[in-house]
Protein backbone atom coordinates (compact mmCIF):
# COMPACT_ATOMS: atom_id res chain seq x y z
CA UNK A 1 0.00 0.00 0.00
CA UNK A 2 1.11 3.54 -0.71
CA UNK A 3 0.91 6.47 1.73
CA UNK A 4 -2.43 7.68 0.34
CA UNK A 5 -4.00 4.26 0.81
CA UNK A 6 -2.62 4.01 4.33
CA UNK A 7 -4.32 7.30 5.16
CA UNK A 8 -7.57 6.48 3.33
CA UNK A 9 -8.03 3.16 5.13
CA UNK A 10 -6.32 4.16 8.40
CA UNK A 11 -9.42 3.88 10.58
CA UNK A 12 -10.00 0.37 9.30
CA UNK A 13 -6.36 -0.64 9.56
CA UNK A 14 -6.42 0.42 13.22
CA UNK A 15 -8.81 -2.45 13.96
CA UNK A 16 -6.76 -5.35 15.38
CA UNK A 17 -8.84 -7.85 13.46
CA UNK A 18 -8.13 -6.10 10.13
CA UNK A 19 -4.71 -4.45 10.29
CA UNK A 20 -2.41 -4.12 7.27
CA UNK A 21 -2.75 -7.78 6.34
CA UNK A 22 -6.54 -7.69 6.24
CA UNK A 23 -6.58 -4.46 4.26
CA UNK A 24 -4.21 -5.91 1.69
CA UNK A 25 -6.53 -8.90 1.30
CA UNK A 26 -9.38 -6.50 0.52
CA UNK A 27 -7.28 -4.58 -2.00
CA UNK A 28 -6.54 -7.78 -3.91
CA UNK A 29 -10.14 -9.08 -3.79
CA UNK A 30 -12.55 -9.25 -6.70
CA UNK A 31 -16.25 -9.05 -5.78
CA UNK A 32 -19.14 -9.68 -8.15
CA UNK A 33 -22.27 -7.70 -7.20
CA UNK A 34 -25.40 -8.91 -8.95
CA UNK A 35 -28.15 -6.31 -8.88
CA UNK A 36 -27.60 -2.57 -8.35
CA UNK A 37 -30.89 -1.90 -6.60
CA UNK A 38 -31.42 -1.11 -2.94
CA UNK A 39 -29.23 -3.89 -1.54
CA UNK A 40 -26.49 -3.81 -4.16
CA UNK A 41 -26.30 0.00 -3.96
CA UNK A 42 -25.32 0.06 -0.29
CA UNK A 43 -23.09 -2.99 -0.48
CA UNK A 44 -21.19 -1.59 -3.46
CA UNK A 45 -20.68 1.83 -1.87
CA UNK A 46 -19.31 0.42 1.36
CA UNK A 47 -17.09 -2.13 -0.36
CA UNK A 48 -15.61 0.55 -2.61
CA UNK A 49 -15.07 2.86 0.36
CA UNK A 50 -13.56 0.02 2.43
CA UNK A 51 -10.96 -0.69 -0.23
CA UNK A 52 -12.07 -3.77 -2.11
CA UNK A 53 -9.81 -3.53 -5.13
CA UNK A 54 -12.07 -4.77 -7.93
CA UNK A 55 -15.86 -4.65 -8.16
CA UNK A 56 -17.84 -6.22 -11.01
CA UNK A 57 -21.32 -4.71 -11.28
CA UNK A 58 -23.99 -6.77 -13.06
CA UNK A 59 -27.42 -5.31 -13.83
CA UNK A 60 -29.25 -4.93 -17.15
CA UNK A 61 -31.87 -2.47 -15.89
CA UNK A 62 -32.07 1.33 -16.19
CA UNK A 63 -32.67 3.84 -13.40
CA UNK A 64 -36.34 4.73 -12.87
CA UNK A 65 -37.84 7.49 -10.72
CA UNK A 66 -39.39 4.88 -8.40
CA UNK A 67 -35.90 3.50 -7.66
CA UNK A 68 -34.63 6.68 -6.03
CA UNK A 69 -36.53 6.24 -2.76
CA UNK A 70 -34.03 3.53 -1.70
CA UNK A 71 -31.34 2.99 -4.35
CA UNK A 72 -29.10 5.80 -3.15
CA UNK A 73 -26.19 5.01 -5.45
CA UNK A 74 -28.30 6.64 -8.18
CA UNK A 75 -29.53 10.25 -8.43
CA UNK A 76 -32.29 12.13 -10.21
CA UNK A 77 -29.83 12.89 -13.00
CA UNK A 78 -29.32 9.14 -13.46
CA UNK A 79 -32.92 8.47 -14.54
CA UNK A 80 -32.86 6.64 -17.88
CA UNK A 81 -29.22 5.61 -17.55
CA UNK A 82 -28.05 2.03 -17.12
CA UNK A 83 -27.79 1.26 -13.42
CA UNK A 84 -24.26 -0.10 -13.78
CA UNK A 85 -23.09 3.13 -15.43
CA UNK A 86 -24.77 5.29 -12.80
CA UNK A 87 -23.29 3.15 -10.04
CA UNK A 88 -19.84 3.20 -11.59
CA UNK A 89 -19.78 7.01 -11.56
CA UNK A 90 -20.79 7.14 -7.90
CA UNK A 91 -18.28 4.51 -6.83
CA UNK A 92 -15.37 6.14 -8.63
CA UNK A 93 -16.27 9.43 -6.96
CA UNK A 94 -16.09 7.64 -3.59
CA UNK A 95 -12.84 5.82 -4.34
CA UNK A 96 -11.05 6.40 -7.66
CA UNK A 97 -8.56 3.62 -6.84
CA UNK A 98 -11.28 0.98 -6.98
CA UNK A 99 -11.39 -0.84 -10.30
CA UNK A 100 -14.98 -0.99 -11.55
CA UNK A 101 -16.12 -3.41 -14.25
CA UNK A 102 -19.69 -3.29 -15.57
CA UNK A 103 -21.97 -5.93 -17.10
CA UNK A 104 -25.15 -4.44 -18.56
CA UNK A 105 -26.72 -7.57 -20.03
CA UNK A 106 -28.77 -10.46 -18.71
CA UNK A 107 -26.24 -13.25 -18.22
CA UNK A 108 -27.00 -16.78 -19.29
CA UNK A 109 -25.90 -19.70 -17.09
CA UNK A 110 -22.58 -20.18 -18.88
CA UNK A 111 -21.67 -16.48 -18.69
CA UNK A 112 -22.72 -16.25 -15.06
CA UNK A 113 -20.65 -19.30 -14.17
CA UNK A 114 -17.55 -17.77 -15.75
CA UNK A 115 -17.94 -14.48 -13.87
CA UNK A 116 -18.61 -16.24 -10.57
CA UNK A 117 -15.59 -18.48 -11.06
CA UNK A 118 -13.32 -15.45 -11.44
CA UNK A 119 -14.67 -13.71 -8.31
CA UNK A 120 -13.37 -13.92 -4.75
CA UNK A 121 -16.94 -13.52 -3.49
CA UNK A 122 -20.43 -12.85 -4.83
CA UNK A 123 -23.07 -10.51 -3.40
CA UNK A 124 -26.64 -11.28 -4.44
CA UNK A 125 -28.77 -8.13 -4.47
CA UNK A 126 -31.50 -9.47 -6.75
CA UNK A 127 -35.22 -9.75 -5.98
CA UNK A 128 -36.43 -13.00 -7.56
CA UNK A 129 -35.87 -16.68 -6.87
CA UNK A 130 -35.03 -17.58 -10.46
CA UNK A 131 -31.94 -15.39 -10.44
CA UNK A 132 -31.05 -16.21 -6.84
CA UNK A 133 -31.07 -19.92 -7.59
CA UNK A 134 -28.92 -19.41 -10.69
CA UNK A 135 -26.41 -17.43 -8.65
CA UNK A 136 -26.45 -20.01 -5.86
CA UNK A 137 -25.93 -22.89 -8.30
CA UNK A 138 -22.96 -21.11 -9.87
CA UNK A 139 -21.43 -20.41 -6.45
CA UNK A 140 -21.85 -24.04 -5.37
CA UNK A 141 -20.32 -25.28 -8.63
CA UNK A 142 -17.30 -22.99 -8.28
CA UNK A 143 -17.16 -23.10 -4.45
CA UNK A 144 -17.33 -19.31 -4.35
CA UNK A 145 -18.61 -17.61 -1.16
CA UNK A 146 -22.05 -16.02 -1.55
CA UNK A 147 -23.48 -13.26 0.63
CA UNK A 148 -27.25 -13.32 0.23
CA UNK A 149 -29.64 -10.59 1.33
CA UNK A 150 -33.32 -9.81 0.94
CA UNK A 151 -35.60 -6.97 2.02
CA UNK A 152 -39.31 -6.46 1.57
CA UNK A 153 -41.95 -4.44 3.39
CA UNK A 154 -40.28 -3.96 6.82
CA UNK A 155 -38.50 -7.33 6.96
CA UNK A 156 -34.98 -8.28 5.95
CA UNK A 157 -32.53 -11.17 6.10
CA UNK A 158 -28.86 -11.94 5.51
CA UNK A 159 -26.82 -15.13 5.33
CA UNK A 160 -23.46 -16.35 4.03
CA UNK A 161 -23.07 -19.52 1.97
CA UNK A 162 -19.57 -20.90 1.48
CA UNK A 163 -20.22 -23.11 -1.53
CA UNK A 164 -18.17 -25.80 0.21
CA UNK A 165 -19.30 -29.44 0.56
CA UNK A 166 -21.18 -30.09 3.80
CA UNK A 167 -22.30 -26.48 4.27
CA UNK A 168 -25.87 -25.41 3.44
CA UNK A 169 -26.58 -23.50 0.25
CA UNK A 170 -29.34 -21.05 -0.60
CA UNK A 171 -31.53 -23.76 -2.10
CA UNK A 172 -31.27 -25.77 1.14
CA UNK A 173 -33.07 -22.86 2.78
CA UNK A 174 -35.84 -22.28 0.24
CA UNK A 175 -36.24 -25.47 -1.78
CA UNK A 176 -37.80 -24.54 -5.12
CA UNK A 177 -39.10 -21.19 -3.81
CA UNK A 178 -42.57 -21.96 -5.09
CA UNK A 179 -45.24 -19.44 -4.03
CA UNK A 180 -42.63 -17.28 -2.28
CA UNK A 181 -41.49 -14.96 -5.08
CA UNK A 182 -42.46 -11.49 -3.86
CA UNK A 183 -41.04 -8.17 -5.08
CA UNK A 184 -40.83 -4.66 -3.69
CA UNK A 185 -42.86 -3.32 -6.63
CA UNK A 186 -45.78 -5.51 -5.52
CA UNK A 187 -45.43 -5.26 -1.73
CA UNK A 188 -43.46 -2.08 -1.00
CA UNK A 189 -40.34 -1.62 1.12
CA UNK A 190 -39.14 0.90 3.71
CA UNK A 191 -36.26 2.94 2.30
CA UNK A 192 -33.72 2.57 5.16
CA UNK A 193 -34.39 -1.17 5.45
CA UNK A 194 -32.46 -1.96 2.28
CA UNK A 195 -29.64 0.21 3.63
CA UNK A 196 -29.46 -1.85 6.80
CA UNK A 197 -29.43 -5.17 4.92
CA UNK A 198 -27.06 -3.95 2.20
CA UNK A 199 -24.65 -2.67 4.86
CA UNK A 200 -24.79 -6.05 6.59
CA UNK A 201 -23.99 -7.75 3.31
CA UNK A 202 -20.94 -5.51 2.90
CA UNK A 203 -19.89 -6.26 6.48
CA UNK A 204 -20.16 -10.01 5.97
CA UNK A 205 -18.28 -9.77 2.67
CA UNK A 206 -15.41 -7.89 4.33
CA UNK A 207 -15.25 -10.48 7.12
CA UNK A 208 -15.05 -13.34 4.61
CA UNK A 209 -12.51 -11.63 2.37
CA UNK A 210 -10.25 -10.49 5.23
CA UNK A 211 -10.68 -13.76 7.11
CA UNK A 212 -11.88 -12.18 10.34
CA UNK A 213 -14.66 -12.76 12.85
CA UNK A 214 -17.50 -15.25 12.52
CA UNK A 215 -19.46 -14.71 9.28
CA UNK A 216 -23.11 -15.77 9.07
CA UNK A 217 -22.23 -19.22 7.75
CA UNK A 218 -24.94 -21.73 8.64
CA UNK A 219 -26.98 -18.91 10.17
CA UNK A 220 -29.82 -16.74 8.88
CA UNK A 221 -30.11 -13.29 10.44
CA UNK A 222 -33.68 -11.94 10.36
CA UNK A 223 -34.80 -8.37 11.00
CA UNK A 224 -38.30 -7.19 11.83
CA UNK A 225 -37.81 -3.44 11.43
CA UNK A 226 -41.36 -2.57 12.51
CA UNK A 227 -40.63 -3.77 16.06
CA UNK A 228 -36.82 -3.57 15.59
CA UNK A 229 -36.28 -7.16 16.61
CA UNK A 230 -33.49 -9.46 15.43
CA UNK A 231 -33.54 -13.25 15.28
CA UNK A 232 -30.91 -15.76 14.22
CA UNK A 233 -31.84 -19.17 12.85
CA UNK A 234 -29.43 -22.06 12.40
CA UNK A 235 -29.27 -23.54 8.92
CA UNK A 236 -28.41 -27.10 8.05
CA UNK A 237 -27.53 -28.66 4.73
CA UNK A 238 -30.47 -30.44 3.08
CA UNK A 239 -29.27 -33.92 2.17
CA UNK A 240 -31.92 -33.99 -0.56
CA UNK A 241 -30.91 -30.60 -2.01
CA UNK A 242 -30.69 -30.87 -5.82
CA UNK A 243 -27.83 -28.34 -5.87
CA UNK A 244 -25.39 -29.29 -3.14
CA UNK A 245 -26.24 -32.78 -1.84
CA UNK A 246 -23.74 -35.55 -2.51
CA UNK A 247 -20.86 -33.17 -3.26
CA UNK A 248 -17.34 -33.85 -2.01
Amino acid sequence: MNDEQLLRYSRQIMLPSIGIEGQEKLLTSRVLIIGLGGLGSLAAMYLAAAGVGHLILADFDKVDLSNLQRQIIHSTESIGKLKVESAQSTLLAINPDCRIETISKLLNETELLAHVRSASLVIDGTDNFTTRFMVNDACVTTRTPLVSGAAIRLEGQVSVFTGQPGDPCYRCLYGDGRDMDETCSENGVLAPLVGIIGSLQATEAIKVLAGVGAPLIGRLLLLDALDMQWRTLKLKADHACPTCSGRE
